[in-house]
């Protein structure tokens, strides 16, 4: 049972999404900042609509760990999906690593 909300992971940075295109752009962004040695997760905000917001889900998690296999970065990320506000979802994305250094 997860003891915290995935809110509570510091967002280094926070990517604002519409649609499929905006999210490989934002995945391959996020495999270039990398997720080691940071301290917290990205944010991805995308709109309440169940059909875009699940394409969205999809092309960033599939991105980042495709992305992560390539560039032969850390592979163990940790994500959520959960409702942010009355208009959209959001997912944070961690690593394993950096998750336990915050004591989360």
């Amino acid at each position: 049972m997860m003891e915290f909300h995935p809110s509570q992971i510091p967002a280094i940075k926070t990517f604002e999404i519409d649609n499929e295109k905006s999210a490989t752009i934002a995945a391959d962004q996020m495999v270039d900042l990398g997720f080691e040695g940071i301290k917290g997760g990205y944010l991805v905000l995308m709109p309440k609509e169940k059909r875009t917001a699940k394409r969205i889900g999809y092309t960033i998690t599939t991105a980042v760990n495709y992305g992560l296999r390539r560039t032969d970065a850390e592979k163990s990320i940790r994500y959520w999906t959960y409702h942010y506000d009355d208009e959209r979802y959001a997912i944070m994305l961690v690593s394993a690593t950096v998750l336990q250094s915050l004591g989360l």
